[in-house]
């Protein structure tokens, strides 16, 4: 999938930066969420950054992990999310996403964000609290380029309702991997329509897809109901 827009930038593997910025505390984070990167120094990196020609996107975006050996280790939900690395540029976010494990290659219970800046990726967060969210699913290991297309049409700015959009989830559980879009505005149907329909043709995705509200996934969980359906 490309991501195009004569507006806004375009994302394409010939802008893919060989040596990304350093991420953060990439030397304590656990194996299946961070590849090692090559052994340059912070200088170099930086010389190397400065090269590259900069096509920022409209928003900043943040990537967050929350892996389930630390997920036990907390009492409240949401606790042990950690951010690893926000990017604003085409090249950044290719630095990065090089230098990451794709879902098929996270552990078990894992749960991987990428979301605008400054939103955390909890219910909690005012940005997220009248939200909702589109879900899909797919066989364990085979989310990989649908989680690719979601990040590219995301940053790329290519959904109608893009405001709307708080950003993405892929939760990777024993049976199954789910890709997640969160949404700001739930009760705003036309919005949270149009994003479900453009996400299922950038998708290619032909199940349905269904839209929870936080607030009925809150008191409810599992068994919360689907206000929209695509």
């Amino acid at each position: 999938m490309a991501v195009e827009d004569t507006q806004k930038s375009t994302i394409t593997d010939e802008q893919i930066t060989t040596n990304p910025n350093n991420v953060n505390d990439h030397n304590d984070l656990e194996e299946g969420e961070i590849l090692d990167d090559a052994d340059d120094s912070s200088a170099t990196s930086k010389t190397h950054s400065a090269a590259v020609a900069r096509n920022p996107l409209e928003n900043s975006w943040t990537f967050w992990f929350d892996s389930p050996v630390a997920k036990s280790k907390q009492a409240a939900w949401g606790s042990s999310i950690r951010s690893l690395y926000t990017f604003s540029t085409v090249e950044e976010f290719w630095g990065v996403y090089n230098y990451i494990h794709h879902p098929s290659k996270l552990t078990v219970g894992a749960d991987f964000y990428c979301f605008k800046d400054k939103i955390e990726p909890k219910w909690e967060d005012p940005i997220c609290a009248n939200g909702g969210k589109w879900s899909v699913s797919f066989s364990r290991g085979k989310s990989d380029i649908s989680w690719l297309y979601t990040l590219l049409a995301m940053i790329g700015e290519q959904f109608d309702h893009g405001d709307e959009i708080c950003g993405a989830v892929v939760n990777v559980r024993g049976k199954q991997d789910k890709i997640s879009i969160w949404t700001k505005n739930a009760s705003n149907e036309a919005a949270q329509m149009s994003i479900g329909k453009q996400w299922k043709e950038f998708l290619d995705y032909n199940e349905s897809l269904g839209f929870i509200f936080h607030e009925d996934a809150k008191k409810h969980d599992r068994s919360a109901k689907i206000r929209y359906l695509i």
